[in-house]
This record gives structure tokens, sequence and C-alpha cells, in this order.
């Protein structure tokens, strides 16, 4: 972006998805991994950009009130990302969520993430759920996010 004025992400209403409970079934997403070092990414916008490609070439783009790109850290080492598609994308790799999950918007720093992960589990055990997977949604880039002036960020828990 060279042009300070233009975003690549779209402003993100954070109503849509505060404290919603979310069903997906066989929801299709292309996945992708991202080292890390501490839950810190490596590289992480060119693991975007390789994914987003594969997801033009494959006509598979949702509108943009529909993308979602969801973020699950395994260990301190490694991150999966998947993003939504409409379809299937050949030479990608695919990945279908489904389950029960819920939602919350958070703003903030990334570095919040561990004081956020404590909010939610209170919030899923009020729900009395259990969690089977955590999530989380970086809504912009960090440049959109400050141009917009907010930063959000939606945790997805998987529940039970």
């Amino acid at each position: 972006m060279s042009d300070k004025s233009k975003t690549c992400c779209p402003r993100f209403n954070p109503k849509v998805w505060d404290k919603k409970s979310v069903v997906w079934k066989n929801k299709p997403f292309v996945q992708d991994e991202v080292r890390q070092i501490f839950h810190v990414p490596l590289g992480i916008g060119k693991v975007i950009m390789r994914m987003w490609e594969k997801i033009e070439a494959g006509k598979a783009k949702p509108k943009p009130k529909d993308f979602i790109m969801l973020a699950y850290d395994p260990s301190p080492w490694r991150s999966e990302l998947y993003m939504s598609v409409t379809k299937d994308v050949k030479d990608a790799k695919m990945a279908r969520l489904s389950g029960t999950f819920l939602t919350k918007v958070f703003e903030g720093p990334y570095n919040n993430v561990p004081k956020w992960m404590k909010e939610m589990d209170e919030y899923v055990k009020a729900k009395k759920k259990k969690i089977v997977k955590e999530y989380f949604y970086f809504t912009t880039c960090p440049k959109c996010a400050k141009k917009y002036g907010k930063n959000y960020v939606v945790a997805f828990y998987q529940v039970k």
C-alpha cells in the first residue's frame, strides 16, 4: 500500500460477532501454517498472501462481510491459519470446521490475548459449556487497524 489513505481490510463491525453462538457444519477453509517464536508469528504476511492467491485462483473468495481468518496456536512454535472460502480450492490444504462456537469481541493490542483468553474462559463457563478448541479472528492487519483506530479481535471458542 503505497498510498497511506488506502486500506486492504474492510471496516469491522463488532456487533456482528460479539457474544454470539455460531453453528457450522463442514464450513470450508483453506488452511496453512505459520512458524512462531513464543507465539510471535514469523513471515505471516507471506503465508496470508500465498493463501489468498490460491483462493483467488480457485475463484473461492467470500464476500468481504463473510470473510473470516481464524488462527489456532497448538504450540508456541506453530500457528494454524484458516481462511474461509466458498468452495474447495485446488492445490490448497482444505479444512472443514463443524460445531458450536461462542464468540466475543475484544479491542486492543495483540499482547492482550492471554487476558482475553481468561475472560473468554469465564464467559464459556458462565454459559455452562466446555471448551473444545480456541481460535482467534484478527479482523484487520496492523496497518488497517492503525488507520481505523481500532484493533478488534474475535475469540471463537468451539464448545460442547
